[in-house]
């Protein structure tokens, strides 16, 4: 008889060929919840509902380094983005480089999110943009965030300002009480309350006007495509049946590769590939810790930097010890 397991996960091609079934983990029955990434982390982090899920990746480093121990990790990688590509602006705040992103102020879901912290990152690193000489407005209330589940507060030197509950970061953006959004989430959804089109208003625009141009000189330049989400499995779980991890990465790796197959099929797919890796059959993502050591390893480096964890987080103590060779 197979393993029974819940898991939360979200909908996007990487995890289609789970979803319909195409790919079944050997011994594992797997009981889908299909949510939006905003609501399943807050939902695991406070409630730990699903014995399998998506997670934030930053939120996990934070937890692992406050010493709780709810989940282990496995190297799936469901969703990347070059997130610093996706800094809205507003036309009339003067914001024509990431320069003039100092002294501005800058609404963003949540701190501690994981696509922040990459854009902080890249604005940092790449641009000389520091954390502490911008201003930020942050949407999600405690009791509606990643960061009430793992106590966050603003790191020293870093002003982050809470939106009034009557409003929203759309709305501030809208009224011009915001000059730029780091990261802008308008879904549906029980966490985010921001609901305007802003990418289709003519009043906004992105910072890079070529985002693909940008994605395609930061990769070339450090070899890092960044990972938002991946997956954890409760600690209780693996701790019965450590199997349940390797079984886990296989399957999605399977489901990986026919969702390149997929991708393949489509010419924006070779062109993505082809622009960043030079050759278009070759898979921009992939599952497992040989292929994404570099990416991780910079994030955990990015969140010691920027306050979110108080020390660095090394990779053998989040993810499960049989994965490990993956």
């Amino acid at each position: 008889m197979n393993l029974r397991l819940s898991i939360g996960i979200t909908n996007n091609p990487r995890t289609w060929p789970i979803l319909d079934g195409t790919v079944k983990p050997d011994g594992i029955d797997l009981i889908p919840t299909i949510l939006h990434p905003s609501e399943l982390f807050w939902r695991q982090l406070h409630f730990a509902e699903f014995a399998l899920s998506e997670m934030s990746v930053s939120s996990f480093m934070i937890v692992t380094g406050l010493g709780d121990q709810r989940f282990v990790g496995v190297p799936i990688y469901t969703t990347r983005r070059f997130y610093h590509t996706a800094i809205l602006v507003r036309r009339k705040a003067g914001i024509e480089t990431p320069a003039d992103l100092k002294g501005k102020r800058v609404g963003v879901p949540e701190y501690q999110q994981t696509a922040a912290l990459w854009a902080r990152g890249v604005l940092q690193h790449e641009f000389g943009v520091n954390p502490k000489g911008m201003e930020f407005w942050m949407e999600r209330t405690p009791d509606k965030s990643h960061g009430g589940a793992t106590g966050f507060k603003p790191p020293p030197g870093v002003t982050v300002n809470q939106i009034p509950a009557d409003k929203s970061m759309g709305s501030m953006l809208l009224a011009g009480e915001l000059d730029a959004a780091l990261h802008y989430l308008s879904g549906n959804n029980l966490v985010d309350r921001s609901r305007a089109d802003l990418i289709s208003n003519p009043d906004f625009k992105y910072l890079f006007p070529d985002s693909v141009a940008e994605g395609v000189r930061y990769f070339r330049k450090t070899g890092i495509y960044p990972i938002n989400h991946q997956a954890v499995v409760r600690r209780d779980v693996y701790e019965k049946d450590p199997w349940v991890a390797q079984n886990l990465l296989k399957a999605f790796i399977a489901a990986n590769d026919i969702a390149n197959q997929r991708r393949q099929q489509h010419v924006e797919y070779h062109l993505a590939a082809g622009l960043l890796t030079g050759d278009a059959k070759t898979p921009i993502v992939r599952h497992g810790i040989k292929a994404n050591r570099h990416v991780i390893e910079t994030i955990a480096q990015y969140s010691l930097e920027q306050g979110l964890t108080k020390r660095l987080i090394k990779l053998d103590e989040i993810y499960a010890p049989n994965v490990m060779e993956s």
